[in-house]
């Protein structure tokens, strides 16, 4: 169980971090995307919830 929690938080944090590089917010207005922190922390909290629900 919480192997499969840890699996789907490095996954979603590298998925976050990459939404971030190759899409972002250039300008800094947008909350979630203007930092690769926290695009990266948004998405190892996301995945590791799915990754917490997988069977």
């Amino acid at each position: 169980m919480i192997l499969k929690i840890i699996i789907g938080a490095v996954i979603g944090g590298a998925l976050g971090f990459a939404y971030q590089r190759l899409v972002g917010c250039s300008s800094g207005a947008c909350p979630l995307t203007s930092s690769p922190w926290i695009t990266t922390i948004y998405g190892m909290v996301v995945g590791g919830m799915i990754g917490g629900t997988a069977h």
